[in-house]
C-alpha cells in the first residue's frame, strides 16, 4: 500500500508514476492485440493474485512508453518481451526466460536486457535503453 501511496506523489514534471502509467495505458490501449494480452496474463501468473493487476499495469504501462519511444503502430510479441524485461525486477527474469523456452522463444535478442537489473532501469534508463538499441 505504501508504495501505491509513493506513486501517486508527484514528481518534478508534476505528473506521478501512477499519472504516466494510466497515460501510457491510455495512449496504447488500441495497440493491443488478443494474442498479446493473453501472453502478458500469462507472465504475469506467478504473482500473487492479490498485486497481479498492479504488477500487470506497471509492466503494461512500461511496454507502452516504449511502444509510444519506437512509434510503434501495434504492441508485438518483442515489444512486449523488451517491456516486460524492463518493467520487472531481475529475479523475475529467470521464469520469464523458462516460459519463453516453453513456448519456443528465442531470448537472444533481449539478452542486453536481461544483464540490466530494474534498479539500472530505473534511474536514466532512457538514455541506457537507446545505447543498448543503436548497437544492434
Amino acid at each position: 500500500m505504501f508504495r501505491k501511496f509513493l506513486k501517486q506523489i508527484p514528481k518534478e514534471d508534476g505528473n506521478s508514476e501512477m499519472d504516466w502509467q494510466h497515460y501510457f495505458i491510455e495512449q496504447t490501449k488500441h495497440m493491443w492485440q488478443e494474442e498479446q494480452l493473453a501472453l502478458l496474463n500469462e507472465l504475469v501468473e506467478p504473482v500473487p493474485e492479490l498485486f497481479r493487476d498492479v504488477a500487470k499495469q506497471t509492466i503494461a504501462s512500461k511496454i507502452g512508453e516504449l511502444a509510444l519511444q519506437k512509434g510503434a503502430k501495434s504492441i508485438t510479441q518483442d515489444l512486449l518481451i523488451e517491456g516486460y524485461i524492463i518493467g520487472t525486477p531481475k529475479r523475475d527474469h529467470r521464469f520469464l526466460r523458462k516460459k519463453l523456452k516453453e513456448k519456443n522463444i528465442d531470448v537472444a535478442p533481449f539478452e542486453p536486457y536481461f544483464k540490466m537489473s530494474k534498479e539500472d532501469y530505473k534511474q536514466n534508463w532512457k538514455s541506457r535503453y537507446k545505447l543498448v538499441n543503436e548497437k544492434k
